[in-house]
């Protein structure tokens, strides 16, 4: 019975793309910013071959690293983490997603709001805290939607869950879904509940959910679902998917929830892919350049590495990646064009192999499939470098 644990630490960029100028991230690392913090001590990852990889130049260099490693660099343009959980799993974006840097046109506030039946305060890129500084208050007085968007490709709802209740806020972003369509096809549609009762003390509760895009070909995980494989999302993978290619279901709170549930998983019997998103990273983190949040949040992951490691059976292979940057040292709080981790481990796995520079995040798709017998030609697999 062979499984495959894909996990995504979100936002865990390793340093600049070659052409992250165009994207205003000329000389942004992620893991550098991090590394600067007096709480960032990744000993596990260390031994992973993590400051082997090419171009990181700070961090201890693993003699003998126990796993494979490398780097991806991202061939959509963009992002994005749609389109970069799109890639791992086999999709290129040629088109990036539309941005709205002043805002989203009249003529879709107006449609939104007349569907909806609310009107729509800030419509304006937005820190997700400050937004609920700002007008979180006037949102509950005036039982109004917030909408603001960032630089990434997103259409943003926040509500009081005491005014408007999450099941109607979910609603409220399926019919902003409907809206957001054709030329104006955002990436994400992201309900933003919050809870407080003053812009003191306003709180983004869990109850996030986002509302993607379908996919716009096949992926690796309809591939395996279609092979009679299991394919178990842990965390936002299900929303980034649309649902799609996915045989099971596991929501979390935050990274500790998902870890936990990660755990349980590998304790569990099945035959096939479990894809997990840990987004405390980014959403708690990178966007809001939290330096020292970031590194101990890493810290964190790398403590249950072991546990991880040690409950993996003997068919079991273990990916660590991420989907993009979101550089906490940079200057700027939203998302940077980064090369990402590429971790490879597993009881029949080789060590120390240095897989190099992938061309695209989808070799990470061409190689599970190869793994589960299944044929793919669209990109690379390192199945054969990496396995003994």
């Amino acid at each position: 019975m062979k499984r495959v644990f894909l996990v995504v630490l979100d936002s865990f960029g390793i340093g600049a793309l070659p052409d992250a100028h165009i994207y205003n991230d000329t000389g942004c690392n992620t893991l550098r910013s991090c590394s600067t913090s007096d709480k960032f001590d990744l000993k596990n990852m260390k031994k992973f071959g993590l400051f082997n990889i090419q171009d990181t130049n700070f961090g201890e260099f693993e003699q003998n690293p126990i796993a494979s490693f490398g780097r991806m660099a991202e061939k959509s343009n963009g992002k994005d983490t749609t389109i970069g959980h799109w890639e791992i799993a086999g999709i290129v974006t040629e088109k990036p997603f539309p941005t709205y840097p002043n805002g989203f046109p009249s003529e879709i506030i107006d449609k939104f709001e007349r569907l909806t039946g609310y009107k729509t305060l800030c419509n304006q890129p937005f820190s997700g805290t400050e937004v609920l500084k700002k007008y979180g208050e006037q949102s509950m007085r005036e039982k109004k939607l917030i909408v603001y968007t960032s630089a990434d490709s997103v259409f943003q709802i926040a509500a009081h869950e005491e005014i408007i209740n999450i099941e109607k806020l979910y609603k409220i972003c399926e019919i902003a879904r409907e809206i957001l369509c054709d030329n104006h096809a955002v990436g994400r549609i992201i309900a933003r509940p919050f809870i407080g009762s003053n812009s003191e003390n306003f709180t983004r509760t869990t109850n996030r959910r986002d509302f993607s895009l379908k996919p716009t070909g096949t992926t690796m995980l309809d591939l395996l679902k279609n092979s009679k494989k299991d394919v178990i999302s842990i965390g936002k993978i299900s929303d980034i998917f649309a649902n799609t290619g996915i045989t099971r279901i596991i929501k979390t709170k935050n990274n500790q929830d998902g870890i936990n549930k990660l755990l349980n998983i590998i304790k569990e019997k099945f035959n096939g892919l479990c894809f997990v998103n840990l987004v405390d990273f980014d959403m708690l983190y990178g966007h809001r350049n939290d330096i020292d949040g970031y590194a101990q949040a890493l810290n964190e992951f790398d403590e249950k590495l072991i546990e991880i490691t040690q409950n993996l059976r003997e068919d079991d292979i273990l990916i660590l990646t991420a989907d993009h940057g979101c550089d906490p040292g940079d200057i700027s709080t939203d998302h940077t064009r980064e090369y990402v981790p590429l971790l490879v481990y597993g009881p029949k796995i080789r060590a120390g192999v240095n897989l190099g520079t992938r061309e695209s995040f989808g070799d990470i798709s061409a190689t599970i499939l190869e793994y589960f017998g299944i044929n793919n030609n669209k990109f690379k697999s390192f199945l054969g470098d990496v396995l003994k």
